[in-house]
């Protein structure tokens, strides 16, 4: 589920070549090996307070254990919106690749709204199922994506134009003006990562699974990325990597694959390049359905949310409400986009890439909030943990990811391609971030009005006061 959310294919194919193309720096490669090591670093005192407060709330009951109730009442309403944007906003890019793939190979025209129409019935239909079923399906379509780009890695690099080289991984090539850009870009690949505390209602073995899965998906997404941007860098020429990205965009890949591999075969591959995007919408799906059941459970948000069914409790309630607003948001874009000027990239260019990085800013915000709270839950609960998962990890985690938090509002209009004086640089961000305020607030009213509902609040389906939390 965790990989399925990074969609391989899809951030080889488009993500990485609009990392080259928007920011002309060489240093991609480099860049998801920083970014693994700093996510890590988070990873140490994340899974060492999932091994402790085992509820499927995850970054909303961390924060609310280690820093208070109405900072967690105010995590989860960004990762509420958040993960909303992250997966609403793929549904921009499924909808226009799977658009293009019935029109280069069927040769049938289908409005981009249509085809998003119709993963969203696949997502809904998946969502109301246990994770087991949705695990099956994503297995198979992540297995396949890695076979994709590892034979487009291979064959990339025995292409090598200018020969095979460290071009990419040198810190000048990556430590320059576009570097806060090119960070920003690329934490956007390892959305999903911290998702598997989600699944802890789920898990033959909730204390060990979650710590396992964390760190085996950084290590995976970081080694994985960083291999195949450098293939990219040297199948495509490190002189002309940045230009190629910015003309052909995805087709960097798919030519590379065409100029090896019989049609059929680059076909199958456009085929799984929207497959990947299903796997990442049906990942991010089950978070949000998951989040609100266990806001539900603990009394935060209204308790039919917390309705399951079935011997895997799939929470069917927040399955159908994200499916919900979904929908809504789907109609609104359709019917702006069909007075735009240029309807075919309408969703990429407004619902994937807007909503996109507004999901990406709000879970970078969440991870930098979480490093202090493991800083201070597990300060006061060690409990054999040594400095270094107590302090020394989640400090530098914490700062790190607060630089990247700020980097991001900053470098905003050039992640979404707007003129600096649109009024869309600062609003987008505030989406991201304003609901953690009106989360506060709504904390804070619930602690005078309802303080037997207050009082679970972090705390799983108990209502029990361990660190004496009163926030």
């Amino acid at each position: 589920m965790i990989i399925a959310a990074s969609a391989p294919l899809t951030v080889v194919a488009g993500g990485t070549t609009s990392n080259f193309a928007v920011t002309s720096v060489l240093g991609i490669p480099l860049s998801f090996v920083v970014l693994g090591v700093i996510l890590a670093l988070f990873a140490v005192g994340f899974s060492a307070l999932s091994s402790k407060v085992q509820t499927a709330g995850a970054f909303y009951s961390y924060v609310a254990r280690g820093l208070g109730r109405v900072p967690g009442v105010a995590a989860a309403w960004v990762a509420i919106v958040a993960y909303n944007a992250m997966q609403i906003g793929i549904y921009g890019m499924f909808g226009f690749a799977t658009a293009d793939l019935f029109a280069s190979v069927f040769s049938i025209t289908v409005p981009w709204w249509a085809c998003a129409l119709g993963g969203w019935v696949i997502v809904g239909v998946l969502g109301v199922n246990a994770v087991d079923l949705s695990a099956k399906v994503l297995g198979i379509l992540v297995a396949l994506e890695f076979l994709v780009v590892f034979v487009y890695d291979f064959i990339a690099i025995g292409t090598a134009p200018e020969g095979i080289s460290a071009a990419g991984f040198a810190p000048g090539e990556l430590f320059t003006g576009g570097v806060g850009a090119v960070l920003a870009f690329s934490v956007a690949a390892f959305m999903g990562f911290e998702s598997g505390a989600i699944y802890t209602d789920e898990v033959r073995d909730p204390r060990n699974t979650v710590r396992r899965a964390t760190f085996g998906a950084v290590i995976v997404i970081a080694v994985f990325y960083a291999f195949s941007a450098w293939a990219m860098v040297m199948g495509e020429g490190a002189s002309k990597v940045v230009e190629n990205s910015a003309t052909n965009g995805p087709g960097v890949v798919f030519a590379m694959l065409g100029s090896a591999l019989p049609v059929w075969a680059v076909q199958l591959g456009q085929v799984l390049f929207v497959t990947s995007l299903l796997a990442a919408l049906v990942s991010f799906h089950n978070v949000v359905s998951r989040y609100l059941r266990s806001l539900a459970r603990e009394g935060a948000l209204p308790s039919f949310l917390a309705t399951s069914r079935g011997v895997g409790r799939a929470p069917v309630a927040g399955s159908l409400t994200q499916s919900a607003l979904a929908m809504v948001v789907l109609l609104i874009f359709a019917v702006a986009g069909a007075g735009a000027e240029d309807p075919i990239m309408f969703p990429v260019l407004t619902l994937f890439t807007w909503l996109t990085n507004v999901g990406a800013l709000g879970l970078v915000a969440l991870m930098a909030l979480t490093s202090f709270a493991a800083l201070v839950f597990l300060r006061r609960n060690p409990d054999g943990h040594g400095v270094f998962t107590r302090v020394v990890a989640p400090l530098i985690a914490g700062v790190a990811l607060g630089i990247l938090v700020v980097t991001i509002i900053i470098q905003f209009p050039v992640l979404v391609g707007l003129e600096p004086g649109n009024v869309l640089n600062w609003l987008l961000p505030l989406i991201a971030l304003l609901p953690g305020v009106i989360g506060a607030l709504w904390a804070m009213w619930l602690r005078g009005t309802s303080p037997e509902r207050f009082a679970r609040i972090g705390h799983g389906s108990a209502a029990e006061d361990a660190e004496g939390v009163g926030l």
